[in-house]
């Protein structure tokens, strides 16, 4: 059979990096060996779905070129691409029931009478005698007429597994080899809640069965949990899957990968400006290596060459610094027309209103090099689109060199508008040759006088080369922004 992986994830937020990590490895080990990669939605904890959640977790695959080959429909939820659906487990109750009934006729699980109540008593007494908490089973093996008395009250009942007592469970994991554990320290864990719905540890075993899953690949804190859904198969009688735990994500000083690391949702890596190739090749490398060297790797390597057995046990770490790098490393592989079309939707969504692309290009390998994030355009180039006046203070256009001499600066900006006049053609080259050498008349240093131009034509202390700024803002518009500082400068200037 081929390979057969699915990522499930619940509609209770939007996708974070460990969970994207998962949907990752998965959808690389899909496309590596030519099989399908499954999106199922696991919504049967009701009480943590989110409205607008699953088309969230669409936007975030998608974003990162991540398709699904089975699953909800991207342009109707509502609606399956596949022949195993519905991929949405809330629509799926009907075989979670049978499966159920399948496991209480066999003797492999029963139903659960206990209140809520007795429950929080037994928990408070385990911790009191300080034993692990786990059910007592008292409703393991009630006696008919005891189970027709619960039944008769109308309460609702969960349904949990019928766990051996003794001996081992064992199981074999890709990445960590055979794992055992001994079936006392397990308890008689639910399968099905008191509302009807499944736990995980029946629904994703049935799901996983019926869609014909054949490898596991998810988080290693499931590692634990697998004897019970190994249980389950083999109750079941239905062959368990190959499993793969990957390693665990760690922010930068050791502890579980949080928010505080920068782990935002990946839709807010998209908006700070992450380019999807580059988070893709980052994430890849969380918990798997090429070799102990190559960093950068592009999407169609990444399938080439990913196998389960370059997944790393040891837990990966999540490093902010190292991704900006990379993403910078990206975006300087960019065509200047790409680069424009990336960051437009930056611009535009800041200033307002649609930007010339064509001034964006041009602009483009101006900032190449300056930028690490595609939204720090806005901040790099805002001021070639906008008109009229722009939003600097004297202080700033002053500087540490003219201040409390705004007297001198403006007579230094009236010389560059004096020298800039007679440029032809009004390009960064004969710019830059007709005002350096003012500096020297002047008595200036360079990077003085330029710095005042800067923010004269900017209205920035840090913006792409000046000549080349100058170039393609044009001779009347940096003329006109000259005069506006001059006219600010002698605004400040006492009166002889």
């Amino acid at each position: 059979m081929s390979v057969r992986v699915r990522f499930p994830p619940a509609p209770s937020g939007e996708l974070h990096v460990g969970n994207v990590r998962t949907a990752l490895f998965n959808w690389l080990f899909a496309r590596h060996e030519d099989g399908t990669f499954i999106l199922r939605i696991e919504d049967t904890d009701r009480d943590r779905v989110v409205p607008g959640a699953l088309e969230k977790i669409q936007e975030a695959l998608l974003w990162l070129g991540l398709a699904w080959d089975e699953g909800p429909d991207p342009t109707d939820p509502a609606k399956d691409v596949g022949e195993y659906g519905p991929y949405v487990q809330s629509r799926r109750l009907e075989h979670y029931r049978e499966a159920a009934e399948r496991l209480i006729d066999g003797g492999h699980a029963y139903p659960c009478f206990c209140s809520p109540e007795r429950l929080q008593e037994m928990r408070t007494e385990q911790e009191r005698r300080k034993v692990p908490p786990k059910y007592d089973r008292r409703c393991r093996d009630l006696a008919p007429d005891e189970r027709a008395k619960h039944e008769a009250t109308g309460i609702a009942p969960v349904v949990r597994f019928r766990t051996p007592l003794a001996g081992q469970t064992v199981y074999h994991d890709v990445i960590r080899g055979d794992l055992v554990f001994e079936n006392d320290t397990l308890d008689d864990f639910v399968l099905v809640r008191a509302d009807g719905y499944p736990t995980y540890h029946l629904a994703h075993v049935v799901d996983d069965h019926m869609m014909r899953v054949t490898h596991v690949l998810r988080g290693d804190e499931w590692l634990s949990s697998t004897p019970r859904h190994v249980l389950v198969y083999d109750a079941l009688d239905w062959e368990r899957p190959v499993f793969a735990h990957l390693p665990m994500i760690l922010g930068s000083d050791g502890a579980r990968l949080g928010k505080r690391h920068g782990a935002t949702s990946i839709l807010e890596f998209r908006d700070r400006g992450f380019l999807p190739e580059a988070l893709l090749n980052f994430l890849g490398l969380l918990g798997w290596s090429l070799d102990d060297r190559t960093e950068i790797i592009d999407r169609d390597t990444f399938v080439r060459q990913f196998t389960l057995d370059r997944i790393l046990k040891n837990p990966a770490v999540f490093n902010m610094d190292k991704l900006l790098w990379m993403n910078g490393v990206y975006i300087r592989a960019l065509s200047d027309e790409d680069l424009a079309e990336r960051t437009a939707p930056y611009l535009e969504r800041a200033l307002g209103g649609p930007v010339d692309r064509d001034l964006l290009t041009r602009i483009a390998p101006l900032i190449r090099e300056r930028i690490k994030l595609l939204a720090d355009v806005v901040e790099m180039t805002d001021f070639f689109f906008e008109e009229g006046e722009l939003d600097y203070t004297p202080e700033t256009l002053l500087g540490k060199k003219f201040a409390g001499d705004a007297t001198s600066a403006a007579a230094a900006l009236r010389a560059v508008v004096a020298r800039a006049e007679g440029v032809e053609p009004w390009a960064h080259e004969p710019l830059e040759a007709a005002i350096r050498p003012l500096a020297e008349e002047l008595s200036l240093k360079a990077g003085d006088l330029f710095g005042l131009i800067r923010v004269a034509v900017s209205g920035k202390t840090v913006s792409p080369p000046l000549f080349e700024t100058m170039a393609l803002l044009g001779r009347e518009r940096t003329r006109g922004r000259l005069a506006s500082a001059v006219r600010r400068l002698q605004a400040v200037t006492p009166a002889d």
